[in-house]
This record gives structure tokens, C-alpha cells and sequence, in this order.
């Protein structure tokens, strides 16, 4: 199954207004900080260790929402974040992301992330930003 949500961009208060959204909408809330996957720099520039470099709710009543600290990543971006696909169906997912590249510019390829899944990012021609991330195997 693929699921689309938003993904939100904020300017180093994720943990904040994710708590905050946690408090609104309940539910359970992952924060992976930058440090914890090892990520110090990007494109020469420090990232704080203790930046937010995923946020994750998933709500009672079947919200997801996701939201990352920009930490000086992309003065580009589309205000108000990305929409996020993701799920284990690569061949969709595949599918998707080099169709939305048409006519677009690929932000980062669809590879192996860190965190072990496939992971890619592109603004398609309307300048929406889109991640796409593929799950990886399970661990045996």
C-alpha cells in the first residue's frame, strides 16, 4: 500500500510543534534527531546533533503527520513543507517519483537512506516538493 501525507519543514521548533500536535491530536510521536543517524554536516554545512531529523504521528483517528527541522538544508523549499509517499510497494513508489520528475528537478535520487529504506526527494514542474520513501526490508 502507498500512503500520501504532508510533511512539514520547520525552522529548528520541530520537536515543539510536534509535541504541540501530539497534545491537539493525541496519538504517538517518534523524533529521530540527526545525531542519533550520525548526520553532522550537510553539503559542508554542521547540522545540530539534536535537531530533528524526522518527526512521525500517527494519530487515533487515522492522521499521519510528519515534519522535519530544515537545519539550513534548502532555501528552496515549497513554504509549509513537502507531500511525503511512502510504503513497501516499490515499484509504484518508482513509478511515482520518476513520473513527478518530469519536467521537474530530482532534489535528492531515490537510494538507500540511512535509515535503510530507499529515499528520494523532487519538485516537480508546479515547484511541489514531494519525498518518496520505499520501505527496506525487514530485519532478519
Amino acid at each position: 500500500m502507498a500512503i500520501l501525507n504532508p510533511y512539514l519543514t520547520f525552522e529548528g521548533n520541530t520537536r515543539d510543534a510536534m509535541e504541540f500536535y501530539q497534545r491537539v491530536f493525541g496519538g504517538e510521536l517518534d523524533i529521530s534527531p540527526f545525531g542519533d543517524l550520525g548526520i553532522t554536516e550537510f553539503e559542508g554545512k554542521p547540522v545540530p546533533a539534536d535537531g530533528v531529523m524526522h518527526a512521525h504521528l500517527t494519530t487515533p483517528g487515522g492522521f499521519t503527520l510528519m515534519a522535519a527541522d530544515n537545519a539550513g538544508m534548502s532555501a528552496d523549499q515549497t513554504p509549509n513543507g513537502h507531500i511525503s509517499l511512502s510504503g513497501d510497494e516499490a515499484d509504484l513508489l518508482r513509478g511515482y517519483f520518476n513520473a513527478l520528475a518530469e519536467g521537474g528537478r530530482i532534489d535528492v535520487p531515490l537510494e538507500k537512506a540511512p535509515w535503510g529504506d530507499e529515499f528520494g526527494q523532487v519538485k516537480d514542474k508546479f515547484g511541489i516538493n514531494w519525498m518518496v520513501n520505499i520501505a527496506g526490508a525487514p530485519p532478519a
